[in-house]
């Protein structure tokens, strides 16, 4: 994942058993936290609907 820029804010999130058992596993298919994983499908889904702008690494190695 990478470099947090800024602050990280927490919040409260509320998810079923069965959708939280999926992310689990796949965290743990990655080598990763729960946490982490749920940040990486947001960061995802995010820059997939374009609501997240690219960061100038990104960029580059697109072009």
């Amino acid at each position: 994942m990478a470099k947090k820029e800024g602050t990280t804010k927490s919040f409260i999130l509320r998810i079923d058993g069965e959708t939280m058992s999926a992310i689990e596993a796949w965290a743990a298919d990655e080598f990763r936290s729960t946490n982490g994983q749920v940040l990486w499908i947001l960061n995802e889904a995010l820059k997939k609907s374009g609501r997240l702008k690219k960061k100038k690494k990104e960029k580059e190695t697109e072009e």
